[in-house]
């Protein structure tokens, strides 16, 4: 029996000092041997991501302290209690024994340090690599995360990319040394499906060429089932279920396990089904009672020939010499208590698209019509009035909270910025907002570092939803929580939907969620809708070939029904840049069935 890589032994870390002292990982032990991929998976603040971090010994830096256990990692030259490792030991060990891809691609990136520096700095560090060397081996590694225009992404910076290219930066960095101990958590989080699936593919293709052993973090459990070799169940610190994967998903035995794998949404569920259905809730035994449709739906957004391009600067005097094309004569509309769901790669322009329409980045042409008023024809003064009917939640919770301001601030902001409460009254309707998106009122008080990925994204929702708005864009909405939460909020999101009539333009990659939450679905690529129509035309007769590709891609949660490619293929995407003369095409469609239209190529 091959000896394990890595093994814990009664780990336990605690939190503060004295009687406000917080145990975060009560006693966990397992081992992950070489070639083996285990994917630990709870709640969040179950304690996954603080065992992960114990790995590396940078827990401490977050106020944390491994008060007992071993740690141990076997190296080439022997084990070593990682525990007890000083400084310098740990820091020749991160990035070369053990490598680690973190939740949050924003604050593991240096924002003032070039991509190319990024992912270079490691392999000067512990491979030796020099000058054309280190930039030839940043470059395949960009390549092999499928960045597009990776020479141009190399002198880029992280806030020029997008959520999900931030995030295959983070992955390339932390598979630059090829390490013998990958920690993934939350690796796949803002990544589409067809990129997840690449990237699935490689950790499993270096796990089975260089040995490499993988502690796969994550609350998606179609991803544990396509990767997952064992999976280590937490909840509150402790692991309650640790088994092979097909046992944990055919036969579990923790009370908990079985709850997280009824919350799961799964593709397919919702054929034959004409509305959105909430999900089944960790606890409850009963299947949820499904939504009544709109029998005759009124528009809320009127989107026609939107297009947004970016200008690119060259040359020693910054000229304007090209133009990114991120939104390309896209048309569609909403209707009152209806969602939309857009989907596609990274980089599609999904995300621009969204903010084009709130006006946070400004739109090339167009128009956009909400609730009868032109959003484009607005002066700053009339925008801000505006903006209360229509909000937004952001990808990344922790770049769009302020680190200073206590929660309750941040969640009261926007009902103090349109004057709607004060006083009693304001303090009530952030308690009850907290109440809503299932955080204690005991949180009121507390910062956003003091918050797990999943807390903060709900802070985030918490706060869009304070104004009552009439129409919410979703970016990624959801991607940050586990399971169970994920199930709270998108039934939450559907009751306000249900009981005020609200609108949702739903941004997202998962595709079991879209399916779930979506009245009708577009498909975009390169800046352009390829295919729009009701979700049950969308899923079950998909048209456009990068549809279909899209469907292909997306896991099962069955680790029987395993989707994994044993080698990579990948596809070339196209350059959205453009110099200054050129003139796109318009958008022509054909219609398949009633609203299902599909981009004539």
């Amino acid at each position: 029996m091959t000896d394990p890589i890595v093994t814990l032994d009664r780990l336990r870390v605690t939190f503060g000092k004295g009687a406000e002292t917080v145990t975060a990982v009560k006693d966990v032990s397992f081992s992950i041997a070489p070639g083996e991929t285990v994917c630990v998976v709870g709640e969040s603040g179950s304690g996954k991501s603080v065992t992960s971090l114990s790995l590396m010994r940078l827990v401490e830096f977050g106020g944390g302290s491994i008060v007992d256990g071993r740690l141990t990692l076997m190296r080439p030259d022997g084990p070593i209690d990682l525990a007890q490792a000083d400084t310098a030991t740990m820091r020749g060990i991160r990035g070369h024994d053990i490598g680690m891809i973190f939740q949050e691609p924003m604050t593991s990136l240096n924002p003032v340090f070039t991509v190319e520096r990024q992912l270079t700095d490691g392999l000067r560090l512990h491979l030796g690599l020099t000058g054309a060397t280190a930039r030839a081996r940043a470059l395949q590694l960009l390549k092999d995360v499928r960045i597009p225009e990776p020479e141009r992404r190399l002198k880029q910076y992280p806030h020029e990319l997008s959520g999900g290219m931030r995030q295959r930066v983070v992955i390339a960095i932390a598979m630059a040394c090829e390490p013998r101990l990958l920690i993934a958590d939350e690796p796949t989080t803002a990544l589409d499906v067809t990129i997840q699936a690449e990237i699935l593919a490689l950790i499993n293709r270096l796990k089975r060429e260089k040995g490499m052993a993988v502690m796969f973090i994550t609350h998606d459990m179609a991803v544990v089932a396509q990767i997952a070799d064992r999976v280590v169940v937490m909840y509150r610190g402790d692991v309650v279920e640790d088994g092979p994967v097909a046992d944990i998903f055919a036969n579990p035995q923790a009370d908990y396990t079985k709850a997280l794998l009824a919350a799961v949404p799964r593709l397919g569920e919702m054929r034959g089904k004409a509305a959105p259905e909430p999900l089944r809730l960790v606890g409850e035994t009963h299947d949820p009672k499904p939504l009544t449709p709109a029998a005759h739906p009124e528009p809320l957004l009127v989107v026609k020939n939107l297009t947004t391009y970016f200008p690119v600067r060259g040359g020693p005097l910054r000229r304007h010499v090209a133009n990114v094309h991120a939104v390309e004569d896209v048309s569609f509309t909403l209707n009152k208590g209806e969602t939309l769901s857009l989907v596609g790669e990274s980089g599609c322009g999904k995300s621009s698209c969204g903010r084009s329409i709130l006006r946070l980045v400004e739109p090339t042409s167009g128009s956009v019509i909400l609730d009868g008023q032109d959003v484009l024809d607005r002066n700053a003064r009339d925008l801000r009035r505006l903006r209360r009917d229509m909000q937004m939640i952001f990808q990344d919770p922790f770049a769009s909270l302020n680190p200073y301001m206590r929660l309750s601030a941040q969640v009261a902001e926007p009902l103090r910025n349109f004057g709607l409460a004060k006083g009693s009254e304001l303090t009530d309707r952030v308690a009850a907002l907290f109440d809503r998106v299932d955080l204690p009122r005991s949180y009121l008080r507390r910062f956003p570092h003091e918050l797990s990925g999943g807390q903060r994204q709900r802070i985030a929702i918490a706060r869009a939803l304070a104004v009552n708005p009439k129409l919410i864009i979703a970016d990624e909405a959801v991607s940050a929580l586990d399971v169970s939460v994920q199930a709270q909020v998108l039934n939450l999101m559907m009751e306000l939907q249900a009981d005020l009539g609200l609108s949702f333009l739903f941004i997202s990659h998962d595709m079991a969620v879209v399916e779930r939450v979506s009245h009708h679905v577009a498909v975009m690529y390169l800046g352009r809708i390829v295919e729009i129509g009701p979700r049950a035309a969308i899923f079950e007769n998909p048209q456009h070939d990068y549809t279909k590709t899209l469907m292909l891609a997306v896991p099962i949660a069955d680790p029987g029904t395993r989707k994994l490619d044993s080698d990579l293929s990948f596809k070339p995407i196209p350059s959205p840049m453009h110099d200054l003369a050129y003139r796109s095409a318009p958008s022509v469609y054909d219609t398949v069935s009633p609203g299902h239209l599909v981009l004539r190529d």
